[in-house]
Parts: structure tokens; sequence; C-alpha cells
């Protein structure tokens, strides 16, 4: 065994370990397969809060920490740790042989999934339930490939609209998500089965982040035609060109990550998207590397260089969702996000209320439209919701059910400017 596949099999099992088996099975088919340095990751903003028990500052993120295994431990089980105030189940170690094993069969350990039902902490996987798919709708898996490179995504066609939708929303997710979670989470498939629209959820790919975050912060993934934004493109247009559907019917959102690199590509495609949905991400040209791109989740703007643009300047109309006890992205980056969305000149009124939800969250709602009523901008900053989706569900990481309903009303503003 020649030191490379050695390494590598060390950085499958380590996975393994961490119930990354997407990122095992990779790095396994790359050693086996010949290609070498699979098993090296650059440090990346991982925009997902770390457990209470180490929130001593708003945002304690380490972006060159290391797992390092310890260079001559025996293969004995360890000691039992706490998460928190839940007990953790000690540590799986299996040998090496064992671990390969196991990822082949594409199984894990038994009573690994069920020590962490229930924690529902940051960071640790979670089991999604199979999605509710009703009589006469689909949620395929399908897979695009360009110049740029590949993903897969998921696509929901509503029974309500099947050959003839009324549009498409494109969801990106969060850090530490997949377009299965994003759904559940959101709930956006039952608000599309509603109105009648597709929606796609591309996939981030951990060979492309550890984190399965989309790449916002990267000058490479913050222009058109090349990176992230071309292959998101790359779905959207084949989807369109799928159903018949013309920029007007076309939007995109995204938590997070995914809701900054929903502002990518409002800025990079104008001319594909007529509306964009930001939930809790960051304006577009916030960072253009992981220092800057910590320095504005943290609020502190400034360190990022004007990225270089791609557009026609055109602003998409948008919605914007922050909950104002964010304590990842800060809720200063709304601000921005509003800024840039804001049209200029003459002829625009803004518009402030409060309201409170269902289950009892305030908000402030901010609009800003034109002479005639049509809005080119809302704001709504939620009191009490932290770094989650409001008004998601709970089958779903990152949601905050008790805040106003995110999915429905970004799709009514959607939809709002097609009359």
């Amino acid at each position: 065994m020649n030191n490379d596949f050695a390494t590598a099999m060390r950085h499958a099992l380590r996975s393994t370990r961490a119930l990354n088996i997407p990122e095992a099975t990779r790095v396994i088919q790359d050693a086996l397969a010949g290609r070498s340095g699979s098993a090296i990751r650059t440090p990346t903003p991982d925009i997902t809060p770390p457990p209470p028990n180490q929130r001593s500052t708003p945002f304690p993120v380490d972006p060159d920490a290391e797992v390092i295994e310890p260079r001559a431990m025996p293969e004995a089980e360890e000691p039992a740790e706490k998460i928190g105030d839940f007990p953790a189940q000690r540590r799986l170690r299996k040998p090496l042989g064992e671990a390969v094993r196991i990822l082949r069969e594409s199984r894990l350990p038994s009573g690994v999934f069920g020590s962490l039902q229930g924690v529902g902490m940051p960071g640790l996987a979670k089991q999604v339930p199979p999605a509710i798919v009703p009589d006469g709708a689909q949620f395929l898996a399908r897979f695009f490939t360009c110049p740029a490179g590949s993903r897969s995504y998921k696509l929901y066609i509503p029974a309500s609209a099947p050959d003839r939708p009324r549009g498409l929303v494109i969801m990106l997710h969060g850090c530490k998500q997949d377009p299965e979670d994003f759904a559940a989470g959101t709930g956006m498939n039952a608000v599309a089965e509603t109105h009648g629209l597709v929606v796609a959820y591309p996939g981030q790919s951990a060979a492309n982040n550890a984190s399965s975050c989309w790449n916002w912060f990267k000058p490479a993934d913050q222009m058109r035609e090349v990176g992230e934004p071309s292959i998101i493109a790359g779905i959207t247009m084949e989807v369109m060109s799928e159903f018949g559907l013309d920029r007007d019917r076309v939007f995109v959102a995204g938590l997070s990550a995914g809701g900054a690199m929903a502002a990518v590509m409002g800025e990079t495609y104008p001319d594909l998207y007529s509306a964009a949905g930001i939930h809790s991400g960051l304006a577009y040209g916030s960072a253009n590397d992981v220092l800057s791109a910590f320095s504005a989740m943290r609020g502190e703007g400034g360190l990022a260089s004007s990225p270089k643009r791609n557009a026609d300047g055109h602003r998409l109309r948008t919605i914007v969702f922050q909950g104002n006890a964010d304590r990842t992205v800060h809720p200063s980056n709304a601000d921005r996000i509003v800024a840039a969305a804001t049209p200029t000149g003459a002829g625009w009124t803004v518009q402030k209320e409060s309201g409170r939800s269902a289950s009892g969250r305030t908000y402030a709602r901010t609009i800003v439209a034109d002479s005639a009523g049509r809005p080119a901008v809302e704001y709504w900053l939620v009191d009490g919701v932290g770094h989650a989706w409001s008004g998601g569900h709970s089958a779903g990481t990152y949601t905050d059910p008790h805040g106003p309903d995110a999915s429905s009303q970004m799709v009514r503003f959607f939809l709002d400017g097609q009359e």
C-alpha cells in the first residue's frame, strides 16, 4: 500500500466516523482509480452555528481548524463524551479493512443514527424522512454536467400543473444541507403544489466544499459563464427549456450560503431570473476569500475588493428574510442586500409595517415600491429567529417553525411580479 493510498484510506475512515459517507465514498473511489490529492481539503467558511455550549463569542469560527488523528493510538474504544446536555455514544472504531467494506456495501454501523435522533444540534447528521409526494406529482433525482462542472439536483413537478407549470423556483440549500433536507425544512414543494410551480434543488458536492457550502466567497464562483454560477444557470436553463418557461416566470432563492449564492445568481444572470429570495444570506461581493468571508459574516464589511461583474446592472426584484437573533450571519448583511437591490432615482416609496405570525413571532416589514405600488424590494426582519428558515418545518435542519412562512411569502412576492 503506497503512501497516497494509505493517506486516502485514513481520510476515508475519518469521514466514516463523522458520518460523512458521500465524502468517504468519493475518497475511496478516487484512490482506487489512482486519482491523487482527493484527501486534501482547503478550509472554507462553514455558515452553520456552533453548538450552544461553544457560543462564548458571537462568531467563534476558525477557518484553519483541522481534525488530527492521534499518531499511535490503538483502535480501542474511547470513553463516552457529552455533547451539551446529551450523552454521546462511544466513538465507533473499525479496522481499516472493515471500514472499506462498509463503504463499498453502502451501509452504516448499527445504532449510529439512533444515537443522534432527538439531539437536534447543529453539525450533527439528521435523518430526513422520505419526501411526501402527492398522487400525480414527481420528485425526481437528476444530474447536470457542463464545462464548469457537474452537480446533481432534485426536481419537484407538481400534480397541479405537470405539463404547463406557472413558473420555476431554484432553491439553493445552506451548509451541511442537501436538496432533500432543504425541501423538507422549507416546505417549498407544498407551496409549489398550491401555485402550480416546478422547483429545482441543486446540490452542492462535498468534493467541491467539505461542508457542502456553495462557494459564494470565491472570485471564480462570482462570475458569469464560469464556476458554480454557470452550473446553477445551466440547471435553470435545462428546466426552463423542458417546460417552456421564460425569464418572467423564473426565480432563485436560498438560505445562508445558498442565500449568498442566490445573490450571486441575481447579479451574474439578471437575464435569467426575474426575482430573488435571500434568507439569512449576504450581498453579492461581500467577500473574495476566506478572511473577508468570515469578516462579512460577522458584519465587519470592507475587507473584500470590488468583484468583477459580468451583469448589465439590472436589479432583480428581491425579498429578504433575516432573523434578528442570528449569531452566524450578522443581520447587518440583510441591510446591505436591501441597499443593493433598492432602485435609485425618484418615484420610489418606502412603507414600513409590523406584525405577528400565527405562532407568535413579531416582525418588521419594509416595502420599497414604484409609483404604481408595485414592490421592488421586501425586507422581513423577524424577532427571535436565529440562523434558520422562518416558518420552516422540523423535518429539515435550520428551521424556525414559529416565524412567518418565508416560503409562502417568497412565492407570493415572486408571482405578484407577473401580474
